[in-house]
């Protein structure tokens, strides 16, 4: 009865938020050249409104979306919503097997207790109550070295390595941030912060034990339940293709094992140090240094896990130009339709008891505006020269799984693609009189951040002012189009996999906010308006990309050191 409930939802939300009254009759608040007014209204771009748009997030960012991790129940819902508008708007599917899904194969990893166990000096350890192994199967045994809390920041002239070589040891490690602000660690040049993972990764060290601290935060029974859960879902052909490490085995792929207090007791007794004077001194100026265990000390930890198959998908949609040779070239929209879930599930926080992360902004606003822009292409008085790809990624929360796998394994060819635009966040805005540090890069009303539109071809950045300056005259921010930007935003949504193919590509993004990944991430708190300003602007671009006699032209081929997949 839920599940019907559910889906008659879904009809009632696609058919209310099409219909053809006071959408298309709504006056839009701003002045526009008559020319280029002209032509949006022949193009359908009045179609796309603040209204239509708040109605279509307010059902895709709900509650009952369970925060659209993938794979979920919510994201799978969403997807068929997705579909059922492309139905009907007359798109043509161009996922797997004539349907609008582009299928993608996942496993799971999950830890088998009966056969998963610890020893030290023969003192047998149970897992879940002694020690939390990361979800891969591994096998720890060999030398030991405490390094402290195992942290370089330079800026704080913290390096806790200082005399001491990793190299094919297992490392004990107290856990203990360092002091940083996450703002600090997202601002520092890249190698200035060292976490334990990654030094232990680049300096070949076997794995990590980590100390469970009590201080730092998260209970023992909340790690236990996290890490006795299956595990986070792989997609089966990355792993077969590529030698890339993965974060399944910890971050990197380093094999992670948090000891209880009990048994990191039995790991220092007889050591110069006990966990006592460890414990006392962690948290004063004067922390225990590091030192290698006793060489007679025998540790052995063996992780045992099974695999259970899952599956996610994108969604794919052509609508097909008009010209008899330029309709097999397509212009790529693209926008994630995942999130990150619940809290508990790792980067998602919760506030008070609201523990669902809804993703109104992060992606709902892209996924939204994509469904007004296939809306109003179907309502348009012609079609565009070039056929227009429509694609909501699956999996980019996780490592930008949909559109490597999308660019990885096309349904179309790849090499007719000219352009990608892709939208992650263009919902929210920075109220007058905001102070709060963490909405300081949070774009206005009127504003929004471009990436990418002159990295690699002059000729597209050009065609996307002139568009802007002859429409909304919007205020397009670049200060992050660059691929050093700390940040690193180029990096981190789909428009990357486009481009290391050798597409050029746009990015539309509104800056980090309070909300981002939290659960106050919520329809009621987007700004509808600059939505529809925003979506109508790269609307009319794709048109004009369209519309182009020859595609967009490469001058400025992405370097090689920026051309390589990132790792899951």
């Amino acid at each position: 009865m839920k599940q019907l409930k559910l889906y008659s939802l879904i009809l009632l939300v696609a058919l209310s938020a099409s219909l053809p009254t006071a959408f298309a009759q709504r006056k839009p608040a701003h002045a526009k050249p008559a020319g280029m007014a002209a032509l949006a209204t022949t193009r359908g771009t009045d179609t796309i409104t603040a209204a239509q748009l708040r109605t279509y997030l307010s059902f895709i960012a709900s509650d009952e979306m369970e925060g659209r991790d993938t794979p979920s129940r919510g994201l799978d819902t969403v997807a068929k919503f997705i579909a059922l508008n492309l139905t009907r708007w007359g798109f043509k599917p161009a996922g797997d097997d004539g349907t609008f899904f582009q299928k993608i194969a996942l496993r799971r990893q999950q830890i088998d207790p009966a056969k998963t166990v610890a020893e030290i000096n023969g003192q047998k350890f149970t897992v879940g109550e002694d020690f939390l192994p990361s979800i891969a199967a591994t096998t720890l045994t060999g030398p030991l070295v405490y390094v402290g809390r195992g942290w370089i920041v330079q800026s704080k002239n913290i390096d806790d390595y200082q005399g001491i070589d990793v190299k094919e040891k297992i490392m004990v490690v107290f856990a203990q941030a360092p002091p940083v602000t996450q703002a600090e660690a997202r601002g520092a040049p890249a190698g200035t912060i060292v976490s334990p993972a990654t030094y232990a990764q680049t300096h070949g060290a076997k794995g990590l034990l980590t100390i469970f601290n009590p201080a730092a935060g998260q209970s023992w029974d909340a790690q236990r339940q996290r890490a006795l859960q299956p595990g986070r879902a792989a997609v089966e052909k990355f792993e077969t293709q590529t030698a890339a490490p993965t974060q399944r085995g910890g971050i990197f792929g380093v094999a992670n094992v948090v000891i209880s207090q009990r048994m990191a007791t039995a790991l220092f007794d007889g050591e110069k140090f006990d966990l006592a004077a460890i414990t006392g001194r962690a948290a004063t100026a004067d922390p225990v240094a590091a030192f290698d265990l006793n060489a007679n000390k025998s540790v052995s930890v063996n992780v045992t896990t099974t695999f259970s198959p899952a599956t996610t998908q994108n969604v794919v949609a052509v609508w097909e130009g008009s010209d008899p040779k330029l309709k097999d070239e397509y212009v790529a929209l693209g926008a994630h339709y995942d999130h990150i879930g619940v809290a508990g599930s790792g980067q998602c926080q919760a506030i008070g008891l609201d523990t669902i992360c809804n993703g109104a902004d992060d992606d709902g606003s892209g996924t939204t505006a994509l469904l007004g822009m296939a809306e109003a292409i179907s309502h348009a008085k012609l079609k565009p020269k070039r056929s227009v790809l429509f694609v909501w990624h699956c999996g980019e929360e996780k490592g930008l799984w949909g559109s490597r796998y999308f660019t990885d394994y096309p349904t179309i060819p790849l090499d007719h693609v000219v352009t990608q635009l892709n939208i992650d966040m263009i919902g929210r805005s920075k109220k007058a009189g905001d102070t709060d540090p963490r909405n300081a890069n949070l774009s206005g009303p009127n504003q929004i951040y471009v990436i990418g539109s002159t990295m690699m071809s002059t000729e597209l950045g050009k065609l996307s002012q002139d568009v802007n300056n002859g429409y909304l005259k919007l205020d397009y921010d670049v200060r992050y189009d660059d691929p050093k930007d700390p940040n690193r935003f180029f990096f981190r949504s789909d428009h990357y996999n486009y481009a290391r193919k050798g597409i050029p590509i746009i990015f539309f993004f509104d800056g980090v906010h309070e909300d981002y990944h939290r659960a106050g991430d919520e329809p009621q708190k987007i700004d509808y308006d600059k939505m529809q300003k925003v979506a109508r602007t790269i609307y009319l671009t794709l048109w004009e990309l369209a519309n182009l006699p020859a595609r967009p032209k490469v001058d400025k081929p992405l370097p090689a050191q920026l051309n390589q997949p990132r790792g899951e």
